[in-house]
């Protein structure tokens, strides 16, 4: 017996009765199911974590209201597919329109989505959209403004474990044998998932197969714990893992390592989580060694989220070698931290009145005296005197620090 395609696509849900979860948009008094029943079709944005039925009720509610159903996904596709579609189907425009299932939104830039709107105004396709990211954050105001916004939450392992039955059955049929799982094993596997449909049923028919065939087979829990590793099969601990690797690797000045945890990160559609570690890492660990990888960072981020993908892929990749290779300095913050922990002992409520409103009295403005600098306190009267700030030994801190030295005097 021989499988190319997923199980997860050959058990795809063809009713509204056949999606487990999301009760509360395809049960019996779902928002969904009552909005489609009675004919209304509108854009439609759906967001929430991969493996939720997302793409699944795009092909039911498409097949329900006999529209034509084409799917693209964002990080691949372009505009030019979107023209291409509508070409296809001139024909058919006019009958039950156009169905456009666009996954992973947030990929198209802000000028892509823009350019949706014409053909959603104009009637010519129905959108329904889809995010694992709040689409408040990424997906373009007219577009929210024109649609319904639905939320797909993590599905709950009984309801998981119902179409892990429907699975093995499957591949019982499919193979001839009568293998079996328990409830508790099945139930452990749903609840490992974290509420992803389509990864529990990839972990399922890994462990069949490595139960084997024997007329009494069962799939037991090393069958699966042999494949969950997260290897391939992205989860929330996966998603932290492979930041703190790329946070590591950078930190310890190791480009080909970054250079690999991007392209995992990228292949997992972790464009947004990548961005923000990186805009952290540029403070965090180079810092005042090289206070420009900050806003060179920002600016690669910023180039990449009004790109897309897959041209985005350049400037993160851009960003994260400018940052592996940088001088590395976390005095910053390490400064933050040892004046949190006096904040958090409840020191220095008092601040020195020369530095109080209205008045000022007895302040000393640094820029009248020779080299804009004065020796006068800051600090509260319980820190005098206290150092939180240890220059590191890199060539740009150095030197301000000699500056400094040589302008205060020595003091």
């Amino acid at each position: 017996m021989t499988h190319n395609a997923p199980l997860a696509d050959a058990l795809r849900p063809k009713t509204m009765d056949d999606i487990v979860g999301q009760t509360h948009l395809f049960g019996k008094n779902g928002v969904l199911r009552r909005m489609v029943e009675a004919g209304r079709m509108t854009n439609m944005i759906f967001f929430g974590p991969p493996g939720t039925g997302k793409t699944t009720a795009a092909s039911v509610i498409a097949a329900q209201s006999g529209m034509e159903f084409h799917k693209l996904n964002a990080t691949t596709a372009s505009l030019q597919d979107v023209k291409d579609i509508l070409a296809q189907t001139e024909g058919m425009f006019g009958a039950n329109g156009i169905l456009l299932y666009l996954d992973e939104i947030q990929y198209f830039n802000r000028k892509q989505q823009q350019s949706l709107l014409e053909y959603m105004e104009d009637g010519r396709i129905t959108l329904i959209a889809s995010t694992t990211e709040n689409p408040h954050f990424y997906v373009y105001n007219a577009i929210i403004s024109r649609s319904s916004l639905f939320e797909f939450k993590p599905v709950p392992p009984a309801e998981v474990l119902k179409m892990l039955r429907r699975a093995l059955d499957h591949l019982n049929e499919q193979g001839g044998t009568s293998t079996t799982i328990s409830d508790k094993v099945g139930l452990a596997l749903a609840e490992g998932a974290g509420g992803d449909v389509r990864r529990a049923v990839g972990l399922l028919e890994n462990a069949y197969f490595t139960a084997g065939f024997e007329p009494n087979a069962e799939i037991k829990a090393e069958h699966i714990a042999a494949f969950d590793t997260g290897v391939g099969n992205f989860n929330e601990d996966t998603h932290y893992d492979l930041l703190g690797c790329l946070q590591k690797s950078i930190r310890g000045s190791d480009p080909d390592a970054t250079a690999f945890y991007v392209a995992k990160m990228l292949s997992l559609g972790e464009m947004f989580s990548l961005m923000r570690r990186l805009q952290v890492i540029a403070s965090e660990d180079i810092g005042l060694a090289y206070p420009q990888a900050a806003a060179i960072v920002r600016a690669c981020c910023e180039s990449a989220r009004e790109l897309g993908m897959p041209e985005a892929q350049i400037p993160l990749i851009h960003a994260a070698m400018l940052l592996a290779t940088s001088p590395k300095s976390n005095s910053a913050y390490n400064a933050l931290h040892a004046a949190m922990a006096d904040v958090e002992a409840g020191k220095g409520v008092h601040i020195p009145v020369h530095l109080q409103s209205p008045l000022f009295k007895g302040y000393k403005y640094p820029h009248e005296y020779p080299n804009h600098y004065v020796e006068q306190q800051y600090l509260p009267d319980d820190l005098v005197g206290k150092h939180y700030y240890e220059p590191a030994p890199n060539k740009t801190e150095q030197a301000a620090a000699v500056y400094w030295e040589k302008i205060k005097g020595g003091k």
